[in-house]
C-alpha cells in the first residue's frame, strides 16, 4: 500500500498535472510557513549554535533518497586520505532511542537506524545519531576529542545546528515539478542557497533547476557496481557478469529502487524487480516463496539482513555494494572552502 501510495505521488510531482494542480494552494501555505521559520533564524528569534569545528551538511530538498548515504562515505574516506579526523552525526531514520547514541558497527539497525550502520561498516568513523543534531554533535565532540570537521547526514533543514558548508544532492528526478509539497516534491524551494550541487545519475543530464540558474556549477557523482558479496559469506565474492544466466530476484528498500534497477540493468543483468518502502523493515519469510536462484539487494537493506534469522544464513541473497566517483574540480572547490573555514574558526569555541 505505501509502495502504491509513493508511487502515485512520485508521478503525479513529475508535471504539473491534476493532481498537483489541486493541492497547489496548500503548497503555497507550506512555503509561507518555511520563510517564516527561517525569517525567525534570521531576526535571532531561533539560536543557531556554531561549533568550534566546520559542519558539512549533505542534504536534499526532493524528498526522498537522492544518494545521501554514498556521498557522505565518500566525504569520510577522502577527508581522511587529505590528512583530517572527520566524524558523522545523523538523524537515525527508524531508529528506536530516544537519547543520543553511538554508533559501532556491531549495532542493531533498529537501534540506530540502517544508513548509520551502513556508513560505521563501510569506514569505521565515529558517528553519534539522535533527534538534535546539535548535542548529538557536542556528544561526539567531547568522546572524541581529535574530530576536526562533522559530516551531517541529511539536516539541510535543521537550521538549529550552524553549518559551515551546503551540499545540496539531487538525482535524475530533479525538482520535479517544482512545487514545494505537497504539490511537489520539494521540502524547500530549488533557489535556496549552497554551496555545492550534485548530480547523481550515471548519465550526463541537462535539469533545469538543479543551480546553474543560481550562478553555481553541477558537479556529477556516478555510483559504480563492482562485484557481489555473499550475505551469509562475506568473503564470498563474484562478478555481476557470472549471475547474468541466472533467475534474479532484485530487491531493494531505498528512497529511489528505482536507481538500483537501472544499475542493475546497465550492467546488462534481467530480474524480476521488488520495489520496497525507503528503510523498509524486512521480515525472515520475505524471500520464502520466492522462486529466484539470486537474489540482489542493496547494502543499505544488507546491514538489517544481517541481523536477522532466516535471511543472514539465504545463500541466495547478495549484497550490491557501489562506490561514489566525484568530479575531480569538486573535490579541489570543496577542500579550498573547507580550508578556509577551518583557518576562520581557528580559536573559535563552541557555543
Amino acid at each position: 500500500m505505501r509502495t502504491s501510495l509513493e508511487s502515485f505521488f512520485i508521478q503525479a510531482w513529475s508535471k504539473r498535472g491534476i493532481v498537483a494542480g489541486l493541492l497547489w494552494p496548500i503548497s503555497k501555505l507550506f512555503g509561507l510557513l518555511l520563510n517564516f521559520r527561517f525569517g525567525l533564524l534570521v531576526l535571532g528569534y531561533r539560536p543557531q549554535t556554531q561549533l568550534k569545528v566546520p559542519v558539512i551538511i549533505v542534504g536534499n530538498i526532493y524528498i526522498g533518497g537522492t544518494g545521501k548515504t554514498p556521498m557522505v562515505i565518500w566525504l569520510v574516506e577522502a577527508l581522511r586520505q587529505a590528512g583530517w579526523n572527520p566524524g558523522v552525526i545523523s538523524r537515525g531514520y527508524g531508529a528506536h532511542v530516544e537519547r543520543i547514541q553511538e554508533v559501532g558497527e556491531d549495532s542493531l539497525a533498529v537501534e540506530v537506524g540502517d544508513e548509520p550502520l551502513l556508513i560505521v561498516q563501510r569506514t569505521g568513523c565515529a558517528m553519534t545519531v539522535g533527534r538534535n543534531r546539535v548535542a548529538s554533535a557536542q556528544q561526539l565532540l567531547a568522546q572524541h576529542p581529535t574530530i576536526d570537521v562533522i559530516i551531517s547526514d541529511d539536516g539541510l533543514q535543521h537550521y538549529a545546528l550552524g553549518r559551515d558548508i551546503e551540499i545540496l544532492m539531487f538525482d535524475q528526478r530533479g525538482v520535479g515539478n517544482g512545487w514545494l509539497l505537497p504539490a511537489g516534491p520539494l521540502r524547500e524551494p530549488s533557489s535556496r542557497r549552497r554551496d555545492f550541487t550534485i548530480l547523481n545519475s550515471a548519465k550526463p543530464e541537462q535539469l533545469t533547476g538543479l543551480g546553474t540558474d543560481l550562478g553555481t556549477d553541477v558537479f556529477s557523482m556516478r555510483l559504480q557496481m563492482t562485484e557481489l558479496i555473499s550475505l551469509s559469506q562475506p568473503a564470498l565474492r563474484q562478478p555481476l557478469s557470472t549471475v547474468r544466466d541466472k533467475k534474479i530476484l532484485a530487491a531493494a528498500g531505498i528512497g529511489n529502487p528505482q536507481r538500483f534497477f537501472t544499475m542493475l540493468s546497465s550492467q546488462e543483468l534481467i530480474f524480476k524487480a521488488m520495489p520496497l518502502p525507503d528503510h523498509f523493515a524486512f521480515s525472515a519469510q520475505l524471500f520464502q516463496q520466492e522462486d529466484a536462484e539470486i537474489i540482489l539487494i542493496t547494502e543499505k537493506d544488507a546491514v538489517k539482513c544481517r541481523q536477522i534469522a532466516g535471511l543472514c544464513d539465504d545463500p541466495r541473497i547478495w549484497v550490491v555494494p557501489v562506490a561514489a566517483e566525484l568530479d575531480a574540480e569538486f573535490t579541489n572547490q570543496l577542500f579550498q572552502l573547507l580550508k578556509l573555514t577551518s583557518e576562520k574558526k581557528h580559536g573559535c569555541s563552541s557555543t
